[in-house]
């Protein structure tokens, strides 16, 4: 519990790693953007971060009528530098393995809307890539849940029951098994495999695109500027004073975005958010997966509920993108007790050899030791994960601090929900009330979620 507690309540590290993602938009002008400049004494909303939450909560409070000049980003380093920029490029809603496990905690009805509500974001991604010609590479394909147990087909069949039994739409998704399954997903000894629709995209371009739009109407966004405090101001009480490396700027509304690092200017919420590390891998292919042998749909590759791996891989270029688990029994007690950390800034090699040893046996064809040279293993990177204790995002006001805002907890599943969560924060910050954001209940940042939780750890659906 410590190597958590003490770790959870830090700013993002200064000198981080790059990803693959932010090694390939090292030419964003915004990139610095205000790195030097003084901060203004004021603003009437600041929003800390600068990933796709913080930057599609600015752009929507702009759609819903706010000055784009009354907006200010706070970023701790470059532009979009955290999560947003460092995932492993998938935009994947939960079809419905995660049914059971969410019911469990927050009720069949619930999980319900949970699994819908992440359907609704895969469209609302597509839309909106499509609307404003956001150049992210965006691809709609389908994506397969690969079960390389008979612990785990079985595992998935009764949550696939379970979710039908509960009134779930399964109208999208495919079943395949034996050598269908191997077939279909072109993995040797895969028991069972479930398709549905689901997309890829290139995130650092995502955020960076966001962040252009709104700062093109006005937006100030200053990075190199960590916010360390958020203190009520002595002089007005409904205004907050937020306190930087670079000076204080006071405001009428603060929007937290910073996920993982939430609990450093939230700290009643440091038993209930904690850092996650994961770590992804970029692999030029094999001629088998060049060409047309490039892989159309992505990929989660499981042995069981917490020991899997993720795939894509890019259509232009071709770059294949691993990610694993960060739960997994073939690693060192030591290297699965470092993913506890938020330092993102190096990888560790035993899980490289992990991956690299585990996709030789996903996908034989790619036979990596007869690889030429520039084939292979490309990078390594880590990213921090902001985990919950109840497995769902803090969505909405934080009641005891009035005028304070939260859209953060994504749980390793932004993607599959920042694009629902940020605009339901804004029509809330703009009077409407829940119903009217559609999210699930469960979502609400409320004293009543906290009180219920301090009761202790929920299971994990990731």
């Amino acid at each position: 519990m410590a190597s958590h507690v003490q770790s959870s309540r830090s700013l993002p590290n200064p000198a981080p790693g790059l990803s693959y993602w932010q090694r390939t938009t090292r030419g964003f002008q915004h990139l610095h953007e205000n790195k030097d400049a003084s901060l203004p004494s004021s603003s009437p909303y600041v929003i800390v971060g600068s990933g796709i939450a913080g930057g599609l909560t600015a752009f929507e409070l702009i759609e819903g009528g706010v000055k784009a000049e009354e907006i200010v980003i706070l970023e701790a380093r470059e532009a979009a530098s955290g999560a947003s920029s460092r995932n492993a490029g998938h935009v994947r809603p939960d079809a419905f393995r995660g049914f059971s496990a969410y019911a469990k905690v927050h009720g069949g009805e619930q999980a319900l809307k949970i699994i819908n509500n992440e359907r609704l974001v895969l469209d609302r991604v597509a839309q909106f890539t499509q609307k404003h010609n956001v150049q992210c590479d965006f691809n709609l394909a389908t994506t397969f849940d690969v079960c390389m147990t008979p612990e785990f087909a079985a595992y998935e069949a009764e949550s696939l029951e379970a979710f039908k039994s509960a009134g779930g739409d399964t109208s999208h998704i495919k079943f395949y098994e034996g050598a269908e399954a191997e077939s279909k997903t072109r993995v040797p000894g895969a028991v069972a495999a479930y398709e549905w629709p689901a997309g890829s995209s290139h995130p650092a371009k995502l955020a960076q695109f966001l962040l252009q739009a709104v700062i093109s109407k006005g937006t100030k966004l200053f990075t190199f500027c960590p916010a360390i405090e958020v203190k009520r101001n002595d002089s007005d009480p409904s205004l907050w004073d937020v306190k930087t490396s670079r000076g204080v700027i006071t405001a009428e509304k603060v929007v937290h975005c910073t996920n993982a690092h939430a609990a450093q200017l939230l700290p009643h919420l440091e038993a209930y958010m904690r850092p996650n590390r994961a770590q992804a891998q970029s692999l030029v292919p094999v001629p088998a997966f060049s060409g047309a042998g490039i892989l159309q749909s992505t990929y989660s590759l499981r042995y069981s509920l917490h020991h899997f791996y993720s795939l894509i891989q890019r259509q232009g270029d071709g770059t294949l993108v691993l990610g694993v688990s960060r739960s997994n029994p073939t690693l060192s007690p030591e290297t699965i007790a470092s993913r506890l950390s938020t330092d993102d800034s190096k990888f560790n090699d035993e899980i490289v050899q992990d991956a690299l040893r585990s996709f030789g046996t996903l996908f034989p064809d790619y036979n990596y030791d007869a690889t030429m040279h520039g084939e292979g293993l490309d990078h390594a990177w880590t990213g921090i994960i902001g985990m919950t204790t109840d497995s769902v995002p803090f969505v909405g006001a934080i009641e005891s601090l009035p005028g304070q805002y939260i859209c953060a907890g994504f749980n390793g599943h932004g993607m599959a929900r920042i694009f629902t969560c940020a605009p339901g924060l804004v029509k809330l910050m703009l009077g409407a009330n829940w119903s009217e954001t559609g999210l699930p209940e469960c979502f609400q940042s409320s004293e009543e979620r906290l009180s219920r939780l301090s009761g202790g750890d929920l299971p994990s659906i990731w």
